[in-house]
């Protein structure tokens, strides 16, 4: 016994040595995100690292946001994500905890025998079962580890994929609201033209409230885009947890260009079904639940065993030494109800795992078809409307220096022309957000409901522009 006994001090010191990883598990989350996001997660675990990152936020702001430098922006400085991270700890402590014996328990004795006699009993008591089932819970707690990193990833890759959809909505927020401000200041002029023109008899009155009501309208046109713009802003701010004397960074004046040719994934379904982070995490997590059943299984009748070192001595008598077993009795509870709740709970992972391969084959054919037809509005608005307006206001332009058409005629035709430009970023703005989605759909997670692809409300008036 005392062999034994040996032995299980030997496995409990050995089972110390379970000890925490310097990066806590941050390494493969930040490689999770690069691979799918562009940008990796820099640790923020020292004061350095804080004073670094706080350094590349600064640099960053310092000059106009790009999609990239936004996502790394988002990565860098929100709160929220860095609060995500905690459960990443949480879950590293449940697997150093696994891999550690439960502490021996220490007993001690002592009766009065009377005349100044004792008798003293001491114990020592191992937890020989969690010894034995000491690796199979350790690889139960690795599984679910690696799902909290795969589910810590998946939140990093959904900012970064928020992110860029908030950046594309305020870029074109911002440029929307600049085309209306042309069209509310041409609006003003055709009004305060009309009038005067009115004043001196050479307009009518129904001609001169039109064109009232058009400044009227173009003015709470300009409003609510002013507002859009300022809400669509905030939103990106939020993302990437600025305040202060961070809130006057700067957007570019317009959105990026649309690429010359659509892409088209190889194999995507199959490619969301390796890739995608839920995917992934519902698979460890089904894993995860087979071994926890199968340990479940292994100690359905016996789920305590305790083994120790035992002495005994009296007042004049020659100490004893042997040993203790403490083992329950499975007399009332034969651990089924243990046994079919655990298997219950696989047969749930494992169709909720189904759930997730079949929403993601779906959510990649719903985001691919979403990105072709944005990507051909933006190209019909880009090569057709946009130049035929163009083509459309030159050619009244030469009607006008004609003297065959008026002034009121020449302004109508402008406000075409700013129409045409205006649906066009509202165009440009849903392929980069559809593009987005699609990289989320087949690498990340869940993109959530595919946007709604519609032109905005098209302005009443405006002028020529330089075009997109």
């Amino acid at each position: 016994m005392r062999r034994a006994t040996a032995t299980a001090l030997a496995a409990s010191l050995l089972a110390g040595c379970a000890s925490f990883s310097p990066d806590g598990g941050m390494d493969r989350v930040s490689e999770l995100t690069r691979e799918r996001a562009g940008q990796g997660i820099a640790p923020q675990r020292s004061a350095q690292q804080v004073g670094q990152a706080r350094a590349r936020v600064a640099e960053l702001l310092a000059q106009p946001l790009t999609p990239d430098a936004a996502v790394e922006l988002a990565l860098l400085n929100n709160r929220g994500l860095q609060a995500s991270f905690s459960q990443l700890g949480i879950a590293e402590a449940d697997l150093v905890q696994a891999g550690r014996l439960r502490n021996p328990v220490f007993g001690f004795g002592r009766m009065a025998l009377g005349g100044g006699a004792a008798e003293i009993e001491r114990s020592v008591m191992f937890d020989l079962l969690g010894l034995l089932t000491m690796p199979a819970a350790t690889r139960v707690q690795q599984r679910n580890f690696e799902e909290t990193q795969f589910q810590a990833a998946a939140q990093a890759v959904g900012l970064a994929a928020d992110t860029r959809r908030a950046y594309f909505a305020a870029v074109a927020a911002q440029e929307t609201a600049s085309y209306l401000r042309q069209v509310k200041e041409a609006a003003d002029v055709s009004n305060e033209l009309a009038r005067r023109m009115l004043q001196a008899g050479n307009f009518n009155k129904l001609a001169q409230m039109r064109e009232q009501a058009f400044y009227a309208d173009a003015t709470a046109g300009l409003a609510r885009a002013q507002q859009q713009a300022v809400a669509e802003r905030e939103r990106l701010t939020r993302l990437l947890g600025l305040s202060g004397d961070q809130l006057g960074y700067t957007l570019p004046e317009r959105l990026p260009a649309l690429p010359p040719q659509p892409s088209t994934p190889h194999d995507a379904e199959q490619t969301a079904i390796a890739m995608r982070l839920d995917v992934l995490a519902a698979r460890r997590a089904t894993q995860a639940t087979a071994s926890a059943l199968g340990l479940t299984n292994a100690t359905r009748f016996i789920d305590g065993l305790e083994v120790g070192y035992q002495n005994k001595s009296e007042t004049g008598a020659r100490r004893q030494n042997g040993y203790e077993v403490e083992l329950p009795i499975p007399l009332f509870d034969f651990g089924s109800a243990r046994s079919a709740r655990a298997e219950a709970t696989y047969m749930q992972s494992v169709h909720r795992l189904a759930a997730v391969a079949v929403n993601a084959r779906s959510e990649v054919r719903e985001s691919y078809a979403a990105y072709r037809t944005a990507y051909e509005l933006a190209q019909h608005y880009r090569d057709e409307v946009v130049p035929l307006r163009k083509r459309i206001s030159e050619e009244n332009l030469l009607r006008y220096n004609g003297m065959l058409i008026g002034v009121f005629e020449l302004l109508a035709d402008a406000r075409e022309q700013v129409r045409g430009v205006t649906d066009y970023v509202q165009a440009l703005r849903d392929f980069w957000i559809a593009q987005t989605d699609l990289q989320t759909a087949l690498s990340g997670r869940s993109p959530g409901p595919a946007p709604t692809l519609a032109a905005s409300p098209a302005p009443a008036a405006g002028t020529p522009s330089a075009g997109h």
